[in-house]
């Protein structure tokens, strides 16, 4: 029948309505906080950043926590305090945002990628030790949709060899590592606050830190190197004079993307819940078809999911499409998708500076020709998580060789 059909065939779509990929939910909270802000007349870096900080850093158990206007300039910032110089080597995955291979780039350091494991999608700790050497000065692990890396021998190969441990943990802000939270364990964790992010201020990130000296070092190289806040230097403290300690960035949070992150944090645990709701009623839907594998549950270390990506994985071999022509007609079935990631090593830029060709990582590789991210936020219905398995469950059934 004709319903049964491809909307890229002729069928039928399956929503009138296209259902956006990450759907932010925005509540009152934010809103009437953004407009105190205005009204307050501070909108750059001041009170409710330093709240946001606070907020954060007792959610995730970490001594000290620093705000800043990315995740993307977390990393940097992290990479930077953290004495990467021209000539280094910091080891992480190719299975990620270009942002965190960028980010060691930009001080000149080369990014040395360990493949991933193909359940979990990330590094695989029992790899880094090999590619270690004497320009190996750090390794930065991802944790990839929720899932934690497994972080104890990660942290004791770096001790072993001095290494200082980065995790990027934009997808990771409620995730636990043997019941201990993400953003407490290594030296340094970064976090993206970014429009799709489980929470959310638009763009702006987090740096956390349990050792006092690199916090102070992350906090004065955020604002441009200088010894104190634009808050302490003109709030009714009084003035201050201030010195210029290192040649910094301007990477700080302003109060207006604080303001909207302080109510998205206060919602987080309620929000898991709801995606927690959303991921059961996916994996309901989902088992049954088999050219689709789902995302992973348990691994032989305890962890608590984040549930940041729904990630499934296609069977090209039982599909007559691959991967690519699968994602453009589930947006012609009016459902927006996401592709987390491309393996780093195939893209252009990195062959080309580095000399990593395809086939290098075959692990990171099968995930990257095979990956799609369904919708997952907590603005979503369960009637929009149904629609998105019919879509898939059509083209599946439609497309089987």
């Amino acid at each position: 029948m004709k319903k049964d059909l491809p909307a890229a065939e002729g069928g039928k779509r399956t929503r009138k309505d296209f259902l956006l990929f990450a759907p932010p939910l925005i509540g009152k909270g934010e809103i009437n906080e953004v407009v105190d802000t205005l009204k307050s007349g501070w909108l750059t870096s001041g009170p409710k950043a330093e709240k946001l900080e606070s907020l954060f850093k007792k959610y995730v158990k970490s001594g000290f926590a620093v705000a800043v206007n990315s995740g993307t300039n977390a990393l940097s910032l992290a990479v930077n305090s953290a004495g990467i110089a021209p000539g280094d080597e910091v080891i992480t995955t190719p299975m990620t945002f270009s942002a965190t291979a960028n980010a060691i780039i930009h001080h000149g350091g080369k990014p040395v990628f360990v493949d991933i494991d193909v359940d979990s999608r990330n590094i695989r700790a029992d790899l880094i030790e090999r590619k270690i050497t004497e320009r190996t000065k750090a390794v930065l692990p991802v944790h990839f949709a929720g899932i934690p890396c497994d972080m104890d021998p990660i942290i004791e190969t770096a001790k072993k060899h001095g290494l200082t441990v980065i995790e990027d943990a934009a997808h990771a802000i409620e995730s636990k590592y043997r019941g201990r939270k993400i953003g407490s364990i290594g030296d340094i964790t970064c976090f993206s606050f970014y429009a799709t992010k489980n929470v959310t201020t638009g763009e702006g990130g987090m740096v956390t830190t349990n050792d006092p000296e690199m916090a102070e070092t992350l906090r004065i190289r955020s604002i441009h190197g200088i010894s104190k806040s634009a808050w302490k230097r003109y709030s009714a403290e009084g003035f201050k004079p201030y010195d210029t300690l290192y040649p910094g960035f301007k990477f700080n949070m302003t109060d207006i993307v604080a303001s909207v992150g302080i109510h998205q944090l206060k919602s987080v645990e309620k929000n898991l819940k709801k995606r927690e709701k959303l991921w059961k009623r996916y994996n309901s839907n989902l088992k049954g078809i088999d050219s689709v594998i789902l995302p992973v549950e348990k691994l032989a270390y305890p962890f608590r999911h984040g549930r940041h990506l729904y990630t499934i994985l296609i069977k090209p071999e039982m599909l007559k499409i691959d991967r690519n022509r699968f994602v453009n007609c589930l947006k012609d079935e009016g459902i927006g998708v996401g592709i987390q990631y491309t393996a780093l090593n195939t893209h252009s830029v990195y062959q080309k500076m580095f000399g990593y060709r395809t086939g290098d990582f075959p692990g990171a590789e099968f995930v990257s020709e095979r990956t799609i991210s369904l919708p997952l936020t907590p603005k979503l219905t369960v009637g929009d998580v149904d629609d998105v398995c019919e879509a898939v469950a059509k083209l599946a059934a439609y497309y089987r060789r």
